[in-house]
């Protein structure tokens, strides 16, 4: 009974330092999050926009309207969705939009993001781009991105919601189970190659060939 009882001690203590790791690591995701800021003088090959959030289009459109880049590849883009009717509700179009502006439509998380995107560098041969997501997602964002792209030059430019929406992040209609579901998902991706070899292998990369038109079309390996 002893033994039991002093088993049963251990698991507790156990668990109670595993959950204050889960919070402290928790403070520092939405501290360093938070107080995570761009920077808008520098110039790169490419800025990319992960597509999923409030602003973060609009953002993209506006660094790339600043020169701040050659080309803008908009990655997870719906396959139902044209270009000229994504881009329709910002306004008018750079005059470069038609060779320069880029959709990638073959990801649909995060870790596809950066597989197309990677894909798309290497076929561009840049090696310089900013990352352009919701200030809550760039953690993830950028260990996705900096696994799939180990040599290229990553900048990251938060994207910050300043109206009532969930991204907002002291709004409580939501927000603060947005942050926690993306706090959790950041640390399955961070674990996750340690289980890669109990994981069933990932699909084949995507094959990127742009067209005259500007699109970025995705076709799978044969």
């Amino acid at each position: 009974m002893a033994r039991l009882r002093r088993f049963g001690l251990r698991l507790a203590q156990l668990a109670a330092a595993i959950f204050l790791l889960w919070v402290a690591g928790l403070a520092w995701f939405v501290l360093s999050s938070l107080f995570m800021r761009a920077d808008p003088s520098s110039t790169t090959d490419a800025i990319v926009v992960v597509t999923g959030g409030r602003l973060r289009l609009e953002a993209g459109l506006e660094l790339f309207a600043a020169g701040k880049a050659k080309k803008l590849f908009i990655s997870g883009v719906n396959e139902r969705v044209d270009r000229d009717e994504l881009l329709r509700a910002y306004g008018p179009l750079p005059e470069n939009a038609a060779c320069c502006i880029m959709l990638g439509r073959a990801a649909d998380n995060t870790f596809g993001n950066a597989r197309e995107t990677a894909d798309w560098m290497h076929e561009e041969g840049y090696r310089s781009l900013r990352l352009v997501t919701s200030w809550y997602h760039m953690r993830r964002g950028l260990l996705e991105f900096e696994r799939a792209m180990p040599r290229v030059t990553i900048i990251a430019h938060p994207v910050f919601a300043h109206h009532v929406d969930p991204e907002l992040w002291w709004n409580w209609h939501g927000a603060p189970l947005l942050v926690l579901g993306e706090y959790d998902k950041y640390l399955a991706a961070w674990v996750r190659p340690l289980l890669n070899p109990w994981l069933p292998p990932a699909p084949p990369r995507p094959v990127v060939r742009s067209t005259g038109l500007g699109r970025a079309i995705f076709s799978q390996l044969r």
